[in-house]
């Protein structure tokens, strides 16, 4: 089998490893399957520098049982993502309890080792993966019982964070996205009916109107007791994460550490300032650290006691001045490393 010449393997293998684990979608290998469970902790490393694809051994025929193999796609470039994409012909044993417990495939982003997903069965096709970085791993476990066909091919590209970034929501389709960028695309409407809109622009009003009809099946207190404007409310909830989630907020300070002043005692040593607070959960993710910084600083003057040693004798110099201390009056959620966020 002739390998995708996209592919580029850092660890050695013979001609009928290299044929049975990796290449095209389109043809399935004939190899004898190996025997004996592989090593996971001997993973593949491929490296990424243009299109390609993985695939389960046979694929698209059923596939061995009892093993486990882990992929490792490392692109080239450093600042560029991974996108996976499942090919339509896919199909492993069945979950049992909805849970994939035996025969699977996931995927790992490897710099915290979050699973993105495990799937397994054929009901469904899996979704486009997004790395969170240049790597992404992933891994197919079979048991020694029920294989099935035909398995799963993932098919690979680079994908560049600053062109899926400045695409407006209103530019691309909800039904092209990923789910990833889907989510950053919903994350940045402001209003329900705005969201709708773009999810469905030719009968948004409909689905609008069809979203909060109740059905017999569903009735709950708050159409009992008298609904409110769920749209309104979901809108204000929108807003109050904007609003008060990183915020100019009282913290108590003291007056010597802030003025890095061990000479003298300020009475009283502490005092109220705002200072930006809170958390700022819903980042794009492809922010590893979000932090909550302060957009408008300004300095404001507040009268204290002085008491400073008097020179050459004992006692304390008394005095009221005024320090200067900072407060923040605008808040941002933003990127570390990257102030556009």
């Amino acid at each position: 089998m002739v390998a995708s010449p996209s592919v580029h393997l850092r660890a050695a293998f013979s001609g009928t490893d290299f044929g049975r684990l990796f290449g095209v979608c389109n043809f399935g290998s004939r190899h004898k399957a190996p025997q004996g469970v592989q090593d996971p902790q001997h993973e593949r490393i491929i490296t990424v520098s243009t299109n390609g694809s993985i695939h389960s051994p046979r694929f698209p025929h059923t596939y061995p049982r009892n093993m486990v193999l882990v992929w490792k796609l490392v692109a080239v470039e450093e600042n560029v993502w991974i996108q996976l994409t499942f090919d339509e012909r896919f199909g492993l044993e069945d979950p049992e309890d909805d849970i994939c417990k035996y025969d699977f495939v996931e995927v790992e982003e490897p710099s915290d080792g979050t699973i993105l997903g495990r799937w397994c069965g054929s009901g469904t096709v899996p979704g486009k993966q997004i790395s969170k970085g240049n790597q992404i791993r992933i891994r197919f476990v079979s048991d020694e019982y029920f294989p099935s066909e035909p398995g799963f091919c993932i098919h690979y590209n680079i994908v560049t964070p600053q062109f899926t970034e400045t695409v407006s929501p209103s530019l691309l389709p909800a039904a092209a996205l990923p789910l990833d960028l889907l989510n950053n695309a919903v994350t940045a409407f402001s209003t329900l009916e705005d969201l709708i809109r773009y999810l469905e622009p030719d009968r948004w009003q409909l689905d609008l109107e069809d979203l909060y009809r109740p059905t017999w099946q569903l009735l709950g207190k708050a159409f009992v007791f008298g609904r409110k404007s769920r749209v309104v409310d979901l809108n204000l909830l929108k807003e109050e994460v904007r609003l008060y989630s990183c915020t100019p907020r009282n913290f108590s300070v003291s007056i010597r550490e802030e003025l890095k002043r061990t000479d003298t005692i300020f009475w009283p040593g502490c005092l109220l300032v705002k200072r930006c607070g809170g958390n700022c959960a819903c980042c794009m993710h492809t922010c590893n650290e979000c932090q909550c910084v302060p957009s408008k600083v300004t300095k404001k003057y507040h009268e204290v006691l002085q008491l400073r040693p008097k020179t050459g004798v004992r006692g304390l110099h008394k005095s009221l001045t005024d320090v200067a201390l900072e407060h923040h009056e605008e808040c941002d959620c933003v990127c570390r490393g990257n102030p556009g966020g």
